[in-house]
């Protein structure tokens, strides 16, 4: 239901601003004007005198959803490069055209990016989107939305794929609003209905409790942000190629409200714990923050990185970038050390893709036992220099 003024009956005495509880009426001269934060309520109708207000029914565009083909994949790069996930979403975006029986498309926004339309071809790709202008240069809420929203009312895709990554996070939700649809966030799982052919969309929900199937049915397109490192990356096939689009790129003064006046990088090592084919990764068990020294021992040993688990960032021990889990990254490596930690399903969601898990715990009880390939019951301090020593 809508609320509206009738104009001629409206006295100005401006009761329903007062009574309304969500601040959504106010007065332009002597007529009750109602705002965006509107819920419909009703409670202006009965608190007006003049009877000056009304529900009507809301007349919602009906959209024809058979005009909206293809899978979108929004290739998110960087300095030049294309980000791990989009070549993850290619891949993924390749079975569900397939289901569908679509076409797979790649959208590309940048400065002088032209050069990454051949490796998105070679990736899967079968259609490439390019928008290239100096206000691309660096990713900006408004350029990128303003940008992919004209592309996407344009071409209409059936579905939009993003990475949850800081760029699909923010980007995401702001095309889902210029579209008039939903947004699913931080899927871990995409299949397609075999009956009515509508994405199915996996997500983890209550803290990783319990996993939600989403589908959004009357709306276009369906969009899903999804974490890195859960999908399994595209097979590239050198040679294969594809169609350019290119998308406008025409900025007024004020559509990009802020500007990008220098990029500033971290001096510390980071390392992409997603892209690291061995992890040694620390919980609670290891007592304090100097075990971590311990474990950069073990992981230089093995060529590896050091990761830990959310109890450990939060006690301020290893820093969140290199947290795996659910409110973390997901990480797929060769080999996972996990020491010290309990086994929580939050931590297991983002590590159980791994090829093989190795658990050092002194409680033989632990839940990470039961996902393990290979458990050790000990103290680590005594286990894991036995294990550096072995391999000196």
């Amino acid at each position: 239901m809508a609320v509206n003024v009738i104009k001629e009956k409206c006295k100005g005495c401006s009761i329903c601003v007062k009574n309304c509880p969500f601040d959504a009426i106010t007065m332009e001269g002597k007529l009750a004007v109602i705002g965006t934060a509107c819920t419909g309520c009703g409670v202006c109708v009965e608190k007006c005198p003049f009877m000056a207000i009304e529900k009507t029914e809301e007349i919602k565009e009906v959209k024809d959803l058979s005009a909206y083909k293809g899978v979108w994949v929004f290739a998110e790069q960087r300095q030049g490069e294309i980000m791990p996930v989009a070549i993850e979403l290619l891949g993924e975006g390749k079975k569900l055209a397939a289901e569908i029986g679509t076409e797979l498309c790649a959208v590309l926004c940048g400065n002088g990016v032209a050069g990454l339309v051949s490796e998105l071809f070679e990736y899967g790709a079968d259609k490439v989107y390019l928008a290239e202008a100096p206000e691309l240069e660096h990713y900006t809420t408004d350029g990128y939305g303003k940008v992919i929203t004209e592309a996407i009312n344009e071409y209409k895709p059936e579905i939009v794929l993003l990475g949850a990554t800081h760029i699909g996070r923010d980007l995401g939700p702001i095309l889902a609003v210029k579209a008039n649809t939903g947004l699913t966030a931080d899927c871990t799982r995409l299949e397609i209905d075999p009956e009515d052919k509508k994405i199915r969309q996996t997500r983890p929900a209550f803290g990783g409790n319990l996993m939600a199937t989403i589908v959004c049915p009357n709306h276009r397109p369906q969009m899903s942000t999804v974490r890195p490192g859960v999908m399994a990356k595209a097979e590239r096939i050198p040679g294969r190629t594809g169609k350019v689009v290119e998308l406008k790129t025409e900025f007024l003064n004020g559509d990009i409200r802020t500007k990008v006046l220098d990029v500033v990088r971290s001096v510390k090592e980071m390392i992409a714990i997603s892209d690291a084919e061995i992890i040694v990764s620390g919980g609670m068990g290891l007592g304090k923050a100097e075990g971590f020294e311990l474990l950069k021992q073990l992981a230089d040993k093995l060529g590896g990185v050091v990761a830990g688990s959310r109890a450990a960032v939060d006690a301020g021990w290893i820093d969140h970038a290199y947290q795996v889990g659910q409110t973390g990254t997901t990480v797929k490596p060769k080999i996972y050390i996990a020491c010290g930690i309990s086994g929580a399903i939050q931590h297991v969601a983002g590590m159980q893709g791994s090829e093989q898990i190795i658990a050092i715990n002194t409680n033989e009880n632990a839940p990470i036992f039961e996902v393990a390939d290979y458990g050790i019951v000990g103290d680590l301090y005594k286990v894991i220099p036995s294990i550096i020593q072995s391999l000196d």
